[in-house]
């Protein structure tokens, strides 16, 4: 155990993570030149575009140091905010970290989010400057930003490229020197930490852990110690680029269990395994349900392809575990389901692998959060949706999600990123320099407003020059209204919005002008309303078509064009009481891209 080198690499988005983890592969030769290419860790073609991590991943390096063999286990983290629960879970086990600062860049916010995760699991941390080869390389600058926030000596920072192999030899000399081996004994009781978990079709879902303690065979019987649920162990093995079997994995490494699971609900990241027959008496600390965050509907757009869709949502949950969906039906959009995202990206993401991989294209509703609200009977009701929402006459009080914000920024913005949080409804906590040129603000705010456009709105503030993290700290009580839309009397619930009563008239207006512009217009004169209960806040009228019915009267006496038009006037009348409204796609687009 003492040759073992358990590590992640932790960073702000496009740092250079899996660039340096390809270069350690190549120069450990873990991979053969033939294997080689860029994000070799990231398979998924949306990682490869948008440049990010969304399932981590773990690959087995051997290297020789000073003529002993070491193994060094790479366990990959994504980087993403809404994925913070996983890095936490694969920071868990690890023994040390690389800390990933761009040199053109600085220090971002999910630099330190991640490190004050790291810090909280007591892990060893290597500090390391990347991209020193690029011409915008501010070397010493950086230097300093990392001496100020981790309080560690010059000499610890390690400077390399991931692009051109510079420096890589020293990272790998400081991950077997400074990280410490791992601690455990090989005769306890088997406890082992499950950190992710992928699905193949062909084995069912394969779990990745890592052993603290007592080893795991080939053919054990095994159990999960939160789903209380216990199988056999198929294979066991250990993670090089693809899958290796072994008889056995000891205390201290990282490999995989396949058991034939099939439902990838009865695989939670941060369970703990033990042996069925003889359990381990501790269970491994910090093991949390995942909880989604963000809340909207996905419809097909042809209401026959429901079917269809149902299926694509299984086998997407069989990929990502931490989706939850349910079914929800909507007057306007037909059959459809509720889910549950753990944040925007995913949320995106999950939108993205349904067109490319099931070619599905799907309509999604406005994006909320989950709201509690008391009645005043003193019952505690979840509204995940805003058809939800008991009755206004039986609200006691209604509690919305904060959040802790952390932007970090040039000095230049810290106006116009003011202006939009507060706007947002946010409270200013802390403003504080971490250099010359960078400030930290931290706000406390509504997760509701952060849900619509808020990413964007700071990154064309700031020019892209601001980094955002978030965690959540709990409900407040907040003035939470229902507004509908009404299109001539009739309720679109998939319209519906949850907002805050301050901001509901405004919303409803700018919502009743879009739809003017978007709804085509009919026979009839259409009226659309946005209400509050049974108070209208805004209203904007769609004139109906006319048609010339006086056309065929030339001259003569008015009282024959008179009939015409009153005989008009009663069909347009009976119309409009039969006549539907059919709301089109872009319509319910609309809705995100309100300013």
């Amino acid at each position: 155990m003492k040759n073992i080198r358990n590590f992640c690499i932790i960073a702000h988005i496009d740092h250079g993570k899996s660039t340096l983890a390809d270069r350690l592969l190549q120069v450990t030769n873990t991979i053969s030149e033939r294997e080689m290419m860029d994000q070799v860790l990231d398979d998924m073609d949306l990682e490869r575009e948008k440049g990010i991590t969304i399932k981590s991943h773990a690959i087995q390096i051997n290297h020789k140091h000073k003529n002993e063999n070491y193994v060094l286990n790479l366990i990959d983290t994504p980087g993403h905010v809404d994925f913070s629960y996983e890095v936490s879970r694969a920071l868990a086990a690890c023994e040390g970290v690389l800390l990933l600062v761009d040199a053109t860049q600085g220090i971002q916010a999910q630099t330190i989010s991640n490190l004050y995760l790291a810090i909280e699991n007591d892990l060893e941390i290597i500090p390391v400057i990347n991209k020193i080869d690029m011409d915008g390389a501010m070397i010493e600058e950086v230097k300093d930003q990392i001496i100020e926030l981790i309080g560690c000596k010059p000499d610890d920072i390690l400077l390399a490229s991931g692009r051109t192999g510079v420096g890589v030899d020293a990272v790998l000399e400081a991950i077997i020197e400074r990280i410490p081996a791992p601690k455990g004994t090989i005769d306890a009781p088997l406890q082992a930490l499950i950190f992710d978990s992928v699905y193949n079709p062909f084995r069912g879902i394969i779990v990745y852990y890592r052993v603290r303690n007592g080893s795991i065979k080939k053919g054990q019987k095994v159990k999960f110690v939160s789903t209380n649920q216990e199988y056999e162990a198929d294979e066991v093995g250990i993670l090089k680029l693809g899958l290796e079997a072994k008889k056995e994995v000891f205390a201290g490494d990282v490999g995989y269990i396949i058991t034939g699971i099939k439902v990838a609900k009865e695989v939670k990241v941060g369970d703990t395994i033990t042996d069925a027959l003889n359990p381990t008496k501790e269970i491994i600390q910090g093991f949390q349900e995942v909880k989604p965050m963000v809340f909207a509907g996905i419809f097909p757009v042809n209401t026959d392809e429901f079917e269809e869709l149902r299926d694509c949502m299984d086998k997407l949950q069989l990929n990502d575990a931490s989706l939850t969906f349910e079914l929800e039906t909507s007057q306007a959009l037909g059959f459809g389901f509720r889910c549950g995202f753990l944040g925007l990206l995913h949320m995106e993401i999950i939108q993205e692998r349904l067109e490319r991989e099931f070619n599905q294209t799907v309509i999604t509703t406005v994006p909320n959060v989950s709201f509690i609200a008391y009645t005043t009977k003193g019952e505690k009701v979840i509204v995940n949706n805003p058809t939800e929402m008991p009755e206004s006459v039986k609200t006691d009080r209604i509690e919305e999600p904060f959040i802790n914000a952390q932007i970090i920024t040039k000095p230049d913005y810290i106006g116009n990123i003011m202006t939009l949080c507060l706007g947002k409804r946010g409270i200013l906590l802390n403003q504080s320099y971490l250099t010359q040129s960078r400030v930290e603000l931290i706000f406390e705010m509504p997760l509701t407003e952060i849900v619509f456009d808020f990413y964007d709105k700071l990154k064309s503030q700031t020019r892209g020059y601001a980094s955002f993290d978030y965690h959540p700290i709990g409900y407040r009580e907040a003035d939470i209204v229902k507004m509908d839309i009404l299109l001539n009397n009739e309720n679109v619930d998939a319209l519906s919005a949850l907002i805050h009563r301050g901001r509901a008239q405004d919303f409803g207006r700018k919502l009743c002008e879009k739809l003017k512009e978007l709804l085509p217009r009919q026979q009839f004169q259409i009226a659309i309303q946005a209400a509050i209960g049974a108070k209208v806040v805004a209203r904007e009228n769609i004139s109906a078509m006319r048609k010339d019915v006086t056309a065929k009267c030339y001259g003569g006496d008015i009282s024959r064009k008179r009939k015409l038009l009153e005989k008009q006037k009663e069909g347009k009348k009976r119309m409009r009481q039969i006549g539907n409204v059919e709301v089109p796609q872009e319509a319910f687009l609309a809705v995100l891209k309100l300013d």
